[in-house]
């Protein structure tokens, strides 16, 4: 896989594993994994229309920021392995959301992340409503779980 895409509710994003995210030792330094979720966090909100630049300026400019990090390590990635971050809103209020982030080699789970990020102004650094194509896709995106889950019912 090379590109990213959506398959429902989740958002498939690649990243090669290049030199400089190995230590002396040759496995993925483990602030790395981080970087990969975060990139794939970026990619997963301007495909769904909301462009970061144009948040970031204006009147009240905005900016996602990380308030809570889980990780859980269970194996390592190695020099030029070619890894899938396949991200999940887990949860969403009208201020912040829960991205389930996943990193697999193929179909190795290699790190499991849950990241809550926030909304905020960059003026105030109070919290702000998240921007109304997040909230529009996860309310389309549940509808349709849910409609899944009662036709698999019945």
């Amino acid at each position: 896989m090379t590109e990213s895409f959506f398959d429902k509710n989740k958002f498939y994003f690649p990243v090669r594993v290049y030199y400089e995210d190995t230590d002396a030792g040759g496995v993925v330094y483990y602030a790395n994994y981080l970087k990969f979720a975060e990139r794939a966090r970026t990619e997963f909100v301007r495909a769904l229309g909301v462009g970061q630049n144009k948040n970031l300026s204006g009147e009240n400019p905005c900016a996602f920021v990380v308030c809570h990090c889980e990780a859980d390590y269970k194996s390592p990635a190695v020099l030029d392995d070619l890894l899938t971050v396949v991200s999940e809103i887990e949860q969403i209020s009208a201020v912040s959301l829960v991205v389930k982030q996943n990193i697999f080699r193929e179909d190795k789970l290699l790190v499991a992340l849950k990241i809550k990020v926030a909304y905020i102004s960059l003026k105030n650094k109070r919290p702000q409503r998240l921007p109304s194509e997040l909230n529009a896709w996860y309310t389309a995106t549940a509808a349709a779980k849910d409609k899944n889950s009662n036709n698999a019912a019945e």
